[in-house]
């Protein structure tokens, strides 16, 4: 391989470096693949180039700056969204530095660009009377209000994400004695949450029926 061969770079960012080496999960996979589609579309424009023909060289700081000023106000995006995109190229700058140390001053000059800062919304949490709506909203008398009304119980109660509410599986709730939930959370994190939890206590009475 090339020192300067950028397809084969990328190829094998993603499939040696992602996938074997940090066994990245396939949401991480797929917002670096989709940082990539846009920044080889939008270089390929810029230096006038076919996707296969680009190198490391034309992927200096100037155009990842273009790039990340384009994200914000041709696209649109966050400074958030602005951010996970430098963080993926970040990345692959750090594994060309490994694989090609002659390339080590140009990676060091993008790893060395800064992300940018943002004011964080503040988190606000619904107060009595709102869960005690929420709650009620679903219709208990049919199987699909009783499961809603579950999901919710449960999602306030154990403060899950969306992502791995709709990841459990029957297997993963123990009802009774010590009634506990397993789960995968974010980075493949396993957590379990019982009454001792810190959002709050596993309600072992939560029954989903029978369709």
């Amino acid at each position: 391989m090339k020192a300067t061969s950028f397809p084969a770079l990328i190829q094998r960012f993603f499939t040696d470096r992602l996938c074997t080496q940090m066994e990245a999960s396939h949401h991480t996979i797929a917002g670096y693949r989709d940082t990539f589609r846009l920044l080889i579309r939008y270089a390929g424009s810029r230096c006038g180039k076919p996707p296969t023909k680009l190198t490391i060289e034309d992927l200096d700081v100037d155009l990842v700056a273009d790039f990340l000023t384009h994200v914000e106000t041709a696209r649109g995006n966050t400074a958030r969204t602005r951010n996970a995109r430098l963080a993926a190229i970040r990345s692959f700058f750090r594994y060309v530095a490994m694989t090609d140390p002659t390339k080590l001053l140009h990676c060091q000059r993008i790893l060395s660009m800064p992300s940018k800062r943002y004011v964080k919304r503040s988190v606000t949490f619904l107060d009595a009377e709102e869960i005690a709506a929420l709650l009620a909203a679903p219709d208990r008398t049919t199987w699909v209000g009783r499961r809603d009304h579950a999901l919710l119980l449960l999602a306030l109660q154990t403060g899950l994400r969306a992502s791995e509410l709709i990841s459990l599986r029957c297997t993963d709730v123990f009802l009774g004695t010590g009634a506990h939930i397993r789960c995968v959370g974010k980075g493949r994190k396993r957590t379990q949450y019982t009454s001792s939890s810190r959002y709050g206590k596993v309600d072992p009475g939560l029954d989903w029926g029978t369709p």
